[in-house]
Formats: C-alpha cells, sequence, structure tokens
C-alpha cells in the first residue's frame, strides 16, 4: 500500500509529466515488494531508520522524494522537491524528519 502523506500531496503535481511516470513506475515497483538501489534509490538514515531518498531526474532537472518502508507492503512518501543545488537543502531534511516524526512508526 502506498501512501503519500496528505501534507506532501501537492508536491508532485507541480512537476513534470514525465517525473510523476517515474515516480509512478518506482512506487508500483517498491509495492510490489522489489528493492530499489542506486542510483534510483539510496537510504538516508540522516533523516531516520528506513528512510530512503528516490532520485529522478529529467530534462528540467533533479528531483527528489523521500520515502519509507516501515513493514512489508507499505510505503510512506514524506516530502518530494525539485533539487535545484548540489546538496539537498537542510530544510527539505529537516521536513522530512519531522513528517517521519508525525507517523509515529
Amino acid at each position: 500500500m502506498i501512501i503519500v502523506l496528505s501534507a506532501c500531496q501537492r508536491e508532485p503535481q507541480q512537476f513534470s509529466a514525465e517525473i510523476r511516470g517515474d515516480l509512478a513506475d518506482a512506487l508500483a515497483r517498491l509495492d510490489a515488494g522489489q528493492s530499489l538501489a542506486m542510483p534510483l534509490s539510496r537510504p538516508m538514515p540522516s533523516i531516520g531508520t528506513g528512510v530512503h531518498e528516490l532520485r529522478l531526474k529529467d530534462r528540467s532537472g533533479a528531483y527528489r522524494f523521500f520515502y519509507v518502508l516501515p513493514g512489508a507492503g507499505i510505503v510512506y512518501v514524506l516530502h518530494a522537491l525539485q533539487k535545484k543545488t548540489p546538496t539537498t537543502p537542510k530544510s527539505a531534511l529537516d521536513l522530512a524528519r519531522k513528517r517521519l516524526k508525525e507517523l509515529k512508526l
């Protein structure tokens, strides 16, 4: 089951159709129990245990989606952003941490 937090639902709507399609494909693979690895996904222990960063790219730039897999068949999407700097902004990491904490997993 894929759960996009309500606070995060509007974020991907601003992205291109290509990115939204790639996101849907990656989430479907996670939902089917597949494991994603680099360069598509990497662990983000700095945000929290079990949190990963989905890394997508198109001609307009790089996009990041933070998600957590708390148990079999469950994927929570915590935050989505278009990356405009080489490093992920601290505010984005803090927001993902805050949303993870609100889940009380």
